[in-house]
This record gives structure tokens, C-alpha cells and sequence, in this order.
């Protein structure tokens, strides 16, 4: 893998379901991928990956070692349910320990870079208040992070609060930690882009 100019990788949520992680990885590598990014979404299945075991940790590193397909990083959006900037003090807390075992999981199996999605809020409407919550939220979150050295990267989302490169930069700014990175999404830019006049598209393409 270290001598392919670019790595080519699966979203886990392409392949079937479950958790033998032996037999996705193994599927990936007859596919010619050479990683698989985990999803950690908010159903109550993939949420119970934070509660693994020794041995269910140990049995996914295995998998890595027996197939040679990583497995560096996870899309955490768990937060859609349970989110950093909630009003709800209980709601706020849960997804504060989400972050923790999150890191903790990473910590275990190797995980190096856990994405995070732009939101204060999923399903209520955001205000000043939730804004600020998230945003000390996601301070001690990176504080956790960094003492596990895990990567928190920050999806750019088509949401108000997270939609720009330049918007995440702030973020970005304000924490100034080298364990908070960004996680450009060209889907989620291209509202973005579109609105842009015509004769900078080629100039943002090729960046």
C-alpha cells in the first residue's frame, strides 16, 4: 500500500452490515480497496461499538493484521442524535461521553482520525445558545483527543454553521490544536461553488 501514489478506501456503510470485520475487510481487499473507514452513525447498533469488549476491540485489529486493510478512521455522526450543542443538559452529556468512548475505541484499534459532523444541532432549531455549547463542546472534545493523540477532523456540512472551509477555519482558529483538523467534502461544497461566478470553477477544481 505505501508504494500506491493514492490509497484507495470504502465507506463501511457500502458493504454489507454486521460486524465481522474479518469477512468486510477481507471482501474490501478482493475488491482492491486498501482501507475502510467505520461508521459510527446514531443507531443503536453502531452506537454499541462504544460499549466493545477486550476481545471485540482485539478482534477487529486482527482482522487489519489478517487482511492488511486498515482501518484509520471513523465517521462519528452520532452526534446527529446526541448533539455538543444541545439546550438539553442530559442530551449535551451523552454526547459528550459519545466523544469519549469514541476516542477511547480509536485509542484501542488503531483508529486515527475520527470525522465529526458540522452540526450545533440536527433536529432542533439552532440559536446563539446552541452555538456556543457546541462550540465549547467541541474545545473539550479536542482536549480529550489530543491526550489520546486522535484526530478530530471537522466535516464541512451543507448547514449554515459548518459550510465553508473558511467557516471551519474559525473553528479551527479558535482552538488552535494540532489535533483538530478539517474534512473537506466536495459534495457538500458544491452548493457552495455553484453560487460562485462561472469563471472560477476551473481554478476551484483543480484545488
Amino acid at each position: 500500500m505505501l508504494q500506491k501514489a493514492v490509497p484507495l478506501g470504502i465507506y463501511e456503510k457500502a458493504l454489507p452490515q454486521g460486524d465481522d470485520w474479518l469477512a468486510k475487510l477481507t471482501l474490501a481487499a478482493e475488491l482492491g480497496f486498501d482501507f475502510v473507514e467505520m461508521s459510527l452513525d446514531e443507531s443503536d447498533s453502531r452506537l454499541a461499538r462504544l460499549d466493545w469488549s477486550p476481545e471485540q476491540r482485539m478482534a477487529l485489529v486482527s482482522a487489519v493484521a489478517k487482511t492488511s486493510v486498515r482501518v484509520p478512521s471513523m465517521c462519528l455522526s452520532a452526534h446527529r442524535r446526541f448533539p455538543l450543542g444541545a439546550e438539553d443538559d442530559e442530551t449535551r452529556n451523552q454526547g459528550l461521553e459519545i466523544m469519549r468512548k469514541a476516542i477511547r475505541l480509536a485509542q484501542d484499534v488503531g483508529i486515527r482520525v475520527i470525522q465529526l459532523a458540522g452540526y450545533d444541532v440536527y433536529y432542533k432549531q439552532a440559536n446563539d445558545n446552541t452555538r456556543e455549547r457546541f462550540r465549547h463542546g467541541l474545545k473539550e472534545s479536542v482536549e480529550m483527543a489530543s491526550r489520546a493523540q486522535v484526530t478530530l477532523a471537522m466535516e464541512i456540512m451543507d448547514y449554515p454553521l459548518m459550510n465553508s472551509i473558511s467557516k471551519a477555519l474559525g473553528y479551527a482558529h479558535y482552538l488552535n490544536n494540532p489535533w483538530f483538523q478539517l474534512y473537506p467534502d466536495i459534495g457538500n461544497l458544491s452548493p457552495g461553488i455553484m453560487t460562485c461566478r462561472w469563471n472560477w470553477l476551473p481554478a476551484l477544481a483543480i484545488s
